[in-house]
């Protein structure tokens, strides 16, 4: 198949021919618009609309080629990943989001509760092991303390002053607002002033009301996620964005959510990076005891490609980082992601409870060394990098023999950090046993 000429240069016999043939088989809309994005163009939501509803192999692979290329020419062959930890302190949860197979009832035997000195004592931990960043995220407990999240913060910060904290969901600082009967922007100040470094874009699922209100009635708002993370990135606190894709939503969801981040990007530059999230599906209540109609078992491979490219391909001109989720794909499908417009491949983790408890099988934890191996064999380069997207440190092939402190962690990661199972059912973190749910004064008439 391969020839040498004269002059030493290499053709590929045969290869020409096949890729005419493939892009012969492109529908020449799919062309028309990959060529806008290629040229540099903001394609629009009804285009990429189109793009996710191509069929064929033909269109898909031109999709995915089209992805891969801009994301060489905006962020070259750097793939990035953070070492972490997640803390979800409590599954107790007063919404009931028909998605989520995380959250219990305070009633419930598996409810916990992590007091804070448990939690600061997890962030220590990780920050000796190498960890830059501590993820604080969780269910929302009644009648919370409103300042709260703030305390927590504070305390972390007080003990290990120079980690970042990744921590609360706009559903969590809307609550937190709500406890303390306060504006959004009076709460963001106060998490600003503790301590809190960035918001995770998580709860967004998808930023269509009528898709909210089926899947997760009660839930914020799009309009309240918006307000919160528009707010943050007024303040000058970064946040990253989500989409829960493989549900009940069509391509135009899909695309009008890409559309929405790219134009609150464009407005406020706030966004770190975009990360599609498959629905897990296994133990969602809304597929398991059919609570919601047309319910999809998650995406399938070619969604799940598609909806990577086509993110890449909306987005590459102003959110230029694109995570892919190891989590929710596996390593196997997230190294081919990176083929399809990633160039991020997510954190260690340590803990991971929500996307475990919805029925995920591949593990809570990576360990820095297995993320540079599976990166280089996709053909990159890895790079540690921090929350805001600082290179740290990038890893040339003859540093094969490095090992972070994580890496010589011995035997599975639930051995050393414990798993949700674990958590749920430990008599130490009872919620009944562990929560003070603040009295509330009786008014009287």
């Amino acid at each position: 198949m391969v020839s040498k000429t004269e002059s030493g240069e290499s053709k590929l016999k045969g290869l020409s021919g096949a890729v005419d043939r493939l892009l012969g088989e492109v529908d020449s809309g799919v062309a028309h618009v990959l060529d806008r994005a290629l040229a540099g163009e903001d394609i629009s939501v009804e285009e990429g609309t189109s793009l996710l509803e191509a069929q064929g192999s033909a269109n898909m692979n031109a999709i995915v080629l089209a992805a891969d290329d801009l994301r060489r020419r905006t962020v070259g062959d750097v793939v990035t990943y953070i070492i972490n930890r997640n803390i979800n302190f409590t599954n107790v949860c007063i919404k009931h989001c028909t998605f989520c197979a995380f959250s219990r009832s305070h009633r419930e035997e598996e409810a916990y509760y992590l007091p804070v000195e448990e939690i600061v004592r997890r962030a220590r931990e990780a920050w000796e092991l190498g960890a830059t960043e501590v993820c604080i995220q969780a269910g929302l407990p009644p009648k919370m303390k409103g300042d709260y999240y703030l305390e927590l913060t504070r305390a972390i910060k007080k003990e290990l002053p120079e980690i970042h904290i990744h921590g609360f969901s706009p559903e969590e600082v809307l609550y937190g607002a709500i406890r303390s009967r306060c504006t959004i922007r009076e709460y963001l100040v106060g998490l600003k002033d503790a301590g809190v470094g960035t918001l995770p874009g998580t709860s967004a699922e998808v930023l269509d009301q009528e898709v909210r209100d089926l899947i997760s009635p009660g839930r914020i708002t799009k309009d309240q996620w918006v307000e919160v993370v528009t707010t943050a990135h007024e303040l000058g606190i970064r946040t990253t964005s989500t989409i829960m894709y493989g549900h009940v939503e069509s391509a135009r969801h899909v695309a009008a959510h890409l559309g929405l981040l790219r134009d609150i990007q464009k407005q406020t530059g706030g966004f770190t990076e975009f990360v599609p999230l498959g629905f897990v599906h296994t133990e969602a209540p809304m597929y398991g005891k059919s609570l919601v109609e047309n319910v999809r078992p998650g995406a399938t491979g070619a969604e799940v490609l598609k909806t990577y490219a086509v993110s890449r391909l909306m987005l590459n001109n102003w959110i230029p980082n694109l995570q892919v989720s190891w989590v929710k794909e596996g390593p196997k499908l997230s190294q081919i992601l990176l083929n399809a417009g990633g160039n991020d491949f997510m954190g260690t983790l340590m803990n991971e409870s929500i996307s475990t408890s919805a029925g995920a099988t591949y593990g809570q934890c990576m360990k820095p060394r297995e993320m540079r191996r599976l990166i280089r064999d996709a053909g990159r380069i890895p790079a540690e990098r921090t929350t805001t997207y600082g290179i740290r440190r990038q890893f040339g092939p003859e540093e094969d023999d490095h090992h972070d402190p994580l890496d010589l962690i011995e035997g599975e990661a639930e051995e050393t950090f414990g798993s949700y199972a674990r958590l749920s059912h430990s008599p130490d973190y009872k919620f009944r046993d562990r929560y003070e749910i603040p009295l509330t004064p009786v008014s009287k008439g």
